[in-house]
């Protein structure tokens, strides 16, 4: 293993050194010195069914108090990291990102990102039904969203390179628990996901009655459409997924709180919008 151990003043880097020379995994150090880093009045009355599936979907918008002190591995058997804090005030206490190294991508290397203080990350609200929040670190800002023990970072356009590791990597996918330990889960893991599906479902039906004959509608079932592939992108790498399904289970919750958010984008609509 090659170790890299490199500082970050601001936003420069600088190789101090090699400890070790080898083919295997190439690991490096960034060090962060101090781094601070209701329906609407007059709507037509919903279903009981449907309501009941909106108040079950309203759950799986998670909390920090659901990350926190959890280490969580990208697709469920790389890098690490840990959050601490909770609310507004969510911290990365660690984060270590897998990539590649830049001169030779058939091998791998590991990003260590360290600080004289965690990492702050920026809430972003709930845009989508999802409790976003923003992490900038050099090289590398990215967004996350939080799910259920889990988060979920969209897939970055450009890797983060880091020159002076030789090393680039992305921080795009499920970050989660180690996927080797999760088989004896997989009962309650399917179960969790066959509530947000029924959820997403209901939602669905109530968001498809709401939209008849107007142009959103098809935005609702254009994303519909593609969300089982854009699931089996995130999913396809998450370790041992075809045992325990995890991933599926969040990202199915992700999708029932999105849509969720959609209805509730309704309520809130002016009525000359409606």
């Amino acid at each position: 293993m090659t170790r890299f151990p490199i500082a970050a003043l601001g936003v420069s880097l600088a190789v101090l050194g090699v400890l070790a020379m080898g083919c295997g995994l190439a690991r490096a150090q960034l060090a962060l010195p101090g781094a601070v880093a209701p329906t609407a009045p007059g709507a037509p009355a919903e279903a009981p069914a449907a309501r009941k599936a909106e108040k079950a979907t309203a759950n799986f918008a998670s909390g920090a108090a659901e990350v926190v002190g959890r280490p969580l591995r990208l697709n469920g058997n790389a890098g690490q990291l840990l959050f601490a804090g909770g609310g507004k005030g969510l911290r990365i206490d660690k984060l270590s990102l897998p990539g590649e190294v830049i001169s030779d991508p058939s091998r791998k290397c590991l990003i260590d990102i360290v600080g004289d203080a965690p990492i702050e990350a920026k809430s972003l609200g709930s845009p989508e039904g999802l409790a976003r929040y923003e992490a900038e670190i050099p090289a590398c800002l990215f967004s996350f969203e939080l799910l259920d023990g889990a988060v979920l970072v969209p897939a970055q356009n450009t890797a983060c390179v880091f020159q002076a590791a030789d090393c680039q990597a992305s921080p795009g996918g499920l970050w989660g628990p180690d996927g080797a330990n999760l088989e004896n889960d997989a009962k309650s893991i399917e179960r969790q996901r066959a509530r947000a599906d029924a959820a997403a479902a209901g939602s669905l039906r109530t968001l498809q009655a709401r939209l008849k004959g107007r142009p959103d509608a098809d935005d609702v079932a254009r994303d519909e459409s593609d969300f089982p592939a854009k699931r089996d992108d995130v999913c396809r790498d998450y370790e041992k997924e075809a045992v325990h399904g995890y991933c599926a289970s969040r990202m199915a919750q992700a999708h029932a709180a999105r849509l969720k958010a959609r209805i509730d984008a309704l309520g809130r609509r002016p009525a000359d919008q409606d």
